[in-house]
């Protein structure tokens, strides 16, 4: 694990910023595409992958995503301080091989293992996505929700749909692989076209 300040990343257009004294931690092996910012108390694992001009903000409370989960284009994870009857606010914890779509909205939840979190939804605080459990595109999980293991939820607010069959939560995990190699492809792609 990497702990990078504000100026001292080798990322292109990667604004990686200290704030409260609280850095952003980064796996060596975690690809962050440029025009992302990464702030505070940020923590991502090995092979997880962060996409272009995506926002992690975490200067009231803390942000952790997991080894080889996915955060996709123009998405934003925040979380929440402290508020009364919730004296540890609203961390945003992200486990393992979770897939987040595209211009998603994560904010104080927490994602389990292999969750995955469509395009364009929003995920509120205090929600929990359980292991193996889908949040189809464009929904909305209202604050202090809980979607159980391998159901599907969609809808604004989301509802329960159905349960998901083994072949999709195979589908899930396959993303998530793809998403592993996508990573180092445009990191090395990346890297040639800046001459490193």
């Amino acid at each position: 694990m990497s702990s990078n300040a504000a100026g001292h990343d080798r990322r292109t257009d990667v604004s990686i910023i200290t704030i409260h004294g609280k850095s952003p931690k980064i796996h060596d092996s975690a690809f962050i595409a440029p025009g992302c910012r990464i702030i505070g108390d940020v923590e991502i694992g090995a092979d997880a992958s962060i996409w272009y001009n995506c926002v992690i903000r975490a200067e009231v409370n803390r942000v952790v995503i997991g080894a080889r989960s996915n955060v996709q284009d123009g998405s934003v994870v925040h979380c929440d301080g402290p508020e009364p009857g919730v004296p540890d606010g609203f961390p945003t914890i992200i486990g393992e091989d979770v897939l987040i779509g595209h211009l998603a909205m994560v904010h104080g939840c927490v994602l389990e293992d292999r969750a995955f979190v469509g395009l364009g939804t929003i995920v509120m605080n205090g929600c929990r996505m359980e292991s193996d459990a889908m949040l189809a595109a464009g929904a909305m999980l209202t604050p202090g929700k809980t979607i159980p293991a391998g159901q599907l939820w969609a809808g604004r607010p989301a509802k329960f749909l159905r349960d998901l069959p083994d072949k999709a939560k195979a589908g899930m995990q396959m993303g998530v692989a793809h998403y592993v190699e996508n990573g180092r492809a445009h990191a090395a792609a990346l890297a040639e076209f800046s001459g490193d």
